[in-house]
């Protein structure tokens, strides 16, 4: 598959902001969207989706295709995935390395997997065959985690590497959800970045969380804390300059001040250029 672009500095697309967006063309690069949102027959999504793609590049990130699961792909799913893709062409698509349910119920949320052998070829041949169907890689992504599995063979970012390779997919590092894992179960995040292949990444999701002390929460409802800017400096310094944005779901501020937070990584990312 042809190598896909470098897309720059992005915000996650929401309700809150179709209007300024289309008034005001912010100096975004990408936005991205929530797949699950769009996935429907007409209406306002679709005319904002389609007005603002207008101006600009977009991808699209999945919260639903549960790759890990053991029950059946599914294929209505998929097919209104595909769908939506064609219709804006999205520079990637990407979802989670994780599961959101079984036996057709989905919980709505993203659970992690045990890091075994088994799951690597389980879900290695799950995105092979997603991956055939729509025609390009995807993008997994690493889920923040509050329970570790007694049988799991292996850390997580070697869990992590070996499904990008075996699958020969890409993967979308979410930096926060990394330093959120990394307190509740007490590794290294800077040995998590060093043993991950930099070929692989594609895209860097930054957000906050919510920080209980004892546990922390990936929440999406807070600014980028400073340990989690420290940790994005160190990703760009071991994998390069990879397509970054700021991902806010809850507490949405007016868009300036994601505008202002995204400036913060330009400045990282420009300062260590200069370094260079």
């Amino acid at each position: 598959m042809k190598p896909l672009p470098n897309l720059g500095f992005g915000l996650g697309l929401r309700t809150d902001h179709y209007q300024t967006i289309l008034a005001d063309k912010p100096a975004v690069d990408w936005f991205e969207l929530i797949t699950e949102n769009y996935l429907v027959a007409g209406g306002k999504p679709l005319f904002y989706l389609d007005s603002i793609r207008a101006d600009y590049p977009m991808v699209m990130h999945g919260v639903s295709l549960s790759i890990g699961s053991t029950d059946p792909l599914n294929w209505d799913y998929l097919r209104q995935l595909k769908a939506l893709a064609k219709r804006i062409e999205p520079a990637w698509v990407s979802d989670h390395l994780c599961w959101t349910g079984v036996n057709g119920v989905n919980l709505h949320d993203l659970l992690p997997l045990p890091y075994t052998e088994a799951a690597i070829d389980h879900v290695a041949n799950r995105v092979s065959t997603v991956q055939e169907y729509l025609g390009r890689q995807l993008l997994l992504e690493n889920v923040s985690s509050y329970v570790s599995y007694a049988h799991s063979e292996m850390s997580e970012w070697d869990f992590l590497s070996a499904v990008a390779e075996r699958a020969d997919c890409l993967i979308l590092l979410d930096i926060n959800n990394i330093y959120v894992s990394a307190h509740n179960h007490g590794f290294d995040p800077l040995r998590y970045l060093r043993q991950l292949p930099a070929q692989r990444i594609q895209q860097i999701h930054l957000a906050g969380h919510l920080d209980l002390g004892h546990l922390i929460i990936d929440s999406h409802g807070d600014t980028v804390i400073d340990p989690v800017w420290s940790l994005y400096e160190a990703a760009l310094q071991r994998f390069g300059f990879v397509a970054t944005m700021i991902e806010r779901d809850d507490n949405v501020p007016p868009l300036t001040d994601l505008l202002a937070e995204l400036d913060i990584a330009k400045r990282i990312a420009n300062t260590l250029r200069l370094a260079a």
